[in-house]
């Protein structure tokens, strides 16, 4: 079991929970007794992250990432159906919160261990492995959270290649494993566990104890490298020129001869989106910008400069501010707002199409993160934490089919593709701007008074961050206007205004993030200014909440 202690009692693995063992070592050898992969088609280079629900999956994700290799997370019960359509050179089974000895705990399918290809297990992973192949797992006499040390026991690794003997790393776990299962040896261990590191006679499949993708365990992306290179014998192509390459090839394909509309906000996501398809289909795309009345100041002109005189992509504008605003009379819950917001959306694109005339796709930049956290990865254990605009918030009758080539891309990696692509500094590091705009920065109802406070309490936020130079240092810096009035005094009179919140955070992806430790004299220049020039405001408070447990957006 890992990341939470468990007190159900040990038992033996079951005939029920087996994997035929021989099988799986006979099947490991025939792929790997040269070292590498039989020659395949084009097929992209992926490893598979089973998810069994740990608050690591996505970390995971990101540190094969950065190791220029592709992955994806697929829930612990998904098909094999990624074998297919991908290269799979490897699979990861993550941590959980389980412990595998308990009824109803998350089994990885049969395919997992029959797909000749490496197999590393994480924490809760690793004792998954011991327990299907007919090891013993049982709860631990002593847990073990926090910081560690493993011992190497001296003989060959390649998980530990290049390591020292001892090996400081961050545990979770409150079981163990007692008895291997056959054809596996121990290759570490810690003070309170035997077997921290396990692997097996073919050198193909591994169990780690510990969790090598938190910064806590200083060598772990030296330990993810080694199994991504020096067993799964990964090629680390995943670069932002191959992926551009590949994403151009991918939409050729898709579209054909068709033609597509792109969603237009202004932002990384639809910018590096539209530069994308403008490669690939050049005047075949057209771009709509929506002006939905929930933008920040001077955006529209700023949006409309960019990619009608800089970008030379055609463009149409559609003033739907009055549109907008109407569907949002009276919508408090943000769930509503985003749905409606995204079905206006939806139908002006489609009406637009129409005018143009056989336009059978739309383009969107959806992102990873949105898709993981719009659908869950984990549909037994983990929740939806909202709909995005971009995931869940499509009306089911749209008759326009979707192009997302950023689909399973994270933040940073759109920026190295807008990069690749040769769009400017300016566009490629704007800070995030949430679709649904600043009606999910509004609480409660949506009106225009609200509107027109907050985007100039908005402006001054940013002036001031980026005159101190920390706008690229942060991952989004905004303001939020609370649904809350409170008592002051200006020029020694009464008053009862709005109070505005302060939203500052740091992140590499969006999936985790904390709060900004602006400095005070940044925090003391945006207050007073925003109590000086915008009347509706008389208090400002600053939002120090990290996520989790909060989300970035307060709606």
């Amino acid at each position: 079991m890992t990341e939470q202690p468990s007190n159900r009692g040990s038992r033996r693995v079951s005939t029920s929970d087996d994997i035929e063992v021989g099988t799986y070592l006979e099947i490991a050898q025939a792929d790997r007794t040269t070292g590498s992969k039989p020659p395949v088609d084009d097929r992209m280079q992926t490893v598979v992250i089973m998810d069994f629900g740990s608050q690591y999956s996505r970390l995971i994700a990101r540190r094969i990432r950065e190791l220029n290799t592709y992955c994806e997370i697929l829930p612990h019960d998904a098909g094999s159906e990624i074998l297919e359509t991908q290269d799979v050179i490897g699979i990861i089974l993550s941590g959980g919160p389980n412990s595998v000895y308990e009824s109803g705990a998350p089994m990885a399918p049969s395919w997992v261990y029959e797909a000749g290809v490496p197999l590393l297990g994480i924490c809760y992973g690793m004792q998954l492995i011991a327990h299907q192949l007919g090891g013993t797992v049982e709860p631990g006499t002593q847990r073990e959270y926090g910081h560690a040390v493993i011992h190497k026991d001296g003989q060959d690794n390649v998980l530990f290649e290049g390591l020292d003997t001892e090996v400081p790393v961050w545990m979770s776990h409150g079981d163990r494993i007692e008895e291997l299962p056959p054809g596996f040896r121990a290759m570490a261990y810690s003070e309170n566990s035997p077997i921290a590191v396990m692997g097996d006679d073919k050198g193909t499949c591994f169990g780690i104890q510990f969790h090598p993708e938190v910064a806590h365990t200083p060598q772990g992306v030296e330990i993810l490298r080694n199994f991504i290179s020096g067993v799964c014998k990964g090629s680390g192509d995943w670069t932002p020129a191959n992926f551009v390459s590949d994403a151009i090839d991918r939409i050729k394909e898709r579209v054909g001869e068709g033609k597509v509309i792109c969603a237009l906000s202004g932002g990384v996501d639809s910018t590096v989106v539209a530069a994308l398809i403008h490669k690939a289909i050049g005047d075949r795309l057209t771009c709509i910008f929506v002006d939905n009345g929930l933008m920040r100041k001077g955006e529209a002109d700023r949006v409309q400069n960019v990619f009608a005189s800089q970008l030379g992509v055609n463009l149409v504008f559609v003033d739907g501010t009055e549109r907008f605003l109407r569907a949002l009379k009276g919508v408090s819950d943000p769930e509503i707002k985003r749905k409606t917001i995204g079905q206006e959306f939806i139908e002006i694109f489609e009406e637009v199409a129409a005018d143009i005339g056989e336009v059978d796709y739309l383009a969107q930049g959806t992102l990873y993160p949105d898709v993981i956290e719009s659908v869950s990865a984990d549909s037994n254990a983990s929740h939806k934490i909202k709909t995005h605009h971009n995931v869940g918030g499509l009306p089911e009758h749209m008759n326009l089919k979707l192009v997302e080539p950023l689909r399973y891309l994270f933040k940073d990696e759109v920026r190295q593709a807008g990069i690749e692509l040769g769009l400017s500094s300016q566009s490629v590091n704007r800070q995030p701007f949430p679709g649904p705009g600043l009606a999910i920065r509004i609480m409660g109802d949506v009106n225009y008074e609200k509107l027109e406070i907050l985007r100039n309490v908005d402006w001054i936020v940013i002036d001031e961050i980026k005159a101190d130079g920390l706008y690229e240092k942060l991952w989004q810096s905004f303001a939020v206007l609370t649904n809350t009035q409170t008592v002051g005094v200006m020029g020694d009179q009464r008053t009862y205004q709005y109070v505005v919140a302060i939203r500052a955070v740091t992140s590499a992806d969006a999936m985790t993030a904390d709060w900004a430790r602006l400095p005070y004299e940044t925090l003391g220049r945006i207050s007073s200014r925003i109590v000086n020039e915008v009347a509706e405001v008389n208090r400002v408070v600053l939002d120090i909440t990290s996520k989790p447990p909060g989300t970035i957006e307060w709606e």
